[in-house]
């Protein structure tokens, strides 16, 4: 039996990882390990936590006595991480949040596999999930490759970049077995609703002001959650070591055409007449250092490794509203901040 350790397990990509490996690799076994924050719910899991061959474990990878300990406790065959503080905006107000997850964070993961595994590295993985985010911004023209040079532009994507460079150098110093993927934009269920698709369903749901930036021309490329789970499922087990792959869904949309096309959607789901949602877009200063483009080429992932999206935009956003109007109570107990009590009444014998 395989036991992977997979960080950042009870976030919004995290949650699809875990579910599709327990579910998928029955003779592995899989523990979720998440610090919980604001963005962490473990009600995202809820119906695969009664599994045998599933195991959480609350920490702050930040903690690197308790990071430790946890592999002390468990022979980790292989590490997924995605434990990671991830919204541009919070990182321009709070940028030491975003170095001590995503880089002191990363490091004490990399140093605890480093001890545990002691040089012995056969049937050995450290995969770290990064963002396109590092990459900067585009022109018009062009896509982001795996050679693309580095040009961070937020504290966040800084933080990223940072936390890539870590992993490399580790491969190159230690000989730590690893493999990088840098994924575009992901949208689906169980996303916080601080991230632009299920903030804006709220808000159309409630009638509240749609806020865009600027003109609303950033444009952004954009992949179902599931095809990203699939695609890091793929990597961990196809993969060259030191290698970075590029996941991406071939699927750019500027904002402002993204939010109409989700308003013309919520107009039909709840019975409004067309164009009623497209009244609530208000513009709005612009968020500073926006990027202007990003597009991911994910050539090299689907010629190697065989994989590519299987959902359409417009398939795919269509399934993620409906996943939200059939969820309100999810929705409303994480806007509310009751999906913080969930731990304690799951957990209260731990």
């Amino acid at each position: 039996m395989k036991t992977i350790l997979i960080t950042g397990g009870a976030g919004f990509i995290g949650s699809h990882v875990v579910r599709l490996f327990v579910r998928k690799y029955p003779d592995y076994k899989i523990v979720n390990l998440d610090k919980l924050t604001y963005a962490g719910n473990l009600e995202n899991l809820s119906d695969i936590e009664d599994l045998p061959n599933y195991q959480f474990e609350k920490i702050d990878i930040v903690d690197a006595e308790a990071v430790n300990s946890i592999f002390k406790k468990y022979n980790f065959d292989g590490v997924i991480h995605l434990a990671a503080e991830s919204h541009v905006d919070r990182s321009i107000h709070n940028p030491l949040d975003f170095i001590m997850t995503n880089v002191v964070g990363t490091v004490n993961l990399l140093n605890a596999a480093k001890e545990a595994w002691k040089s012995n590295y056969e049937g050995k993985l450290f995969y770290h999930v990064s963002t396109d985010e590092v990459y900067g911004s585009l022109g018009v023209e062009g896509l982001f490759t795996e050679t693309t040079p580095y040009d961070p532009r937020s504290p966040y994507s800084a933080s990223k970049a940072s936390s890539d460079h870590f992993v490399r150098a580790y491969e190159n110093t230690y000989k730590l077995p690893i493999v990088l993927s840098n994924c575009s934009n992901n949208y689906g269920s169980f996303q916080f609703p601080e991230k632009l698709i299920p903030l804006f369903i709220n808000n159309i749901k409630n009638d509240k002001a749609l806020p865009v930036y600027g003109k609303g021309d950033y444009t952004r490329d954009w992949l179902f959650v599931e095809d990203h789970a699939a695609a890091i499922d793929v990597i961990y087990h196809k993969g060259k070591i030191g290698e970075t792959y590029n996941i991406g869904g071939f699927n750019e949309w500027q904002n402002i055409d993204l939010i109409k096309l989700l308003c013309s959607i919520m107009d039909k789901k709840l019975d409004r007449p067309s164009g009623t949602s497209e009244k609530l877009i208000s513009y709005v200063t612009d968020r500073p250092g926006h990027d202007k483009r990003y597009a991911i080429d994910a050539t090299k992932l689907n010629k190697e490794l065989g994989w590519k999206p299987t959902l359409q935009f417009e398939e795919g956003l269509e399934k993620t509203v409906d996943w939200y109007l059939q969820n309100e109570r999810w929705l409303d107990q994480v806007t509310s901040g009751e999906y913080l009590n969930y731990y304690n009444k799951q957990y209260k014998h731990a």
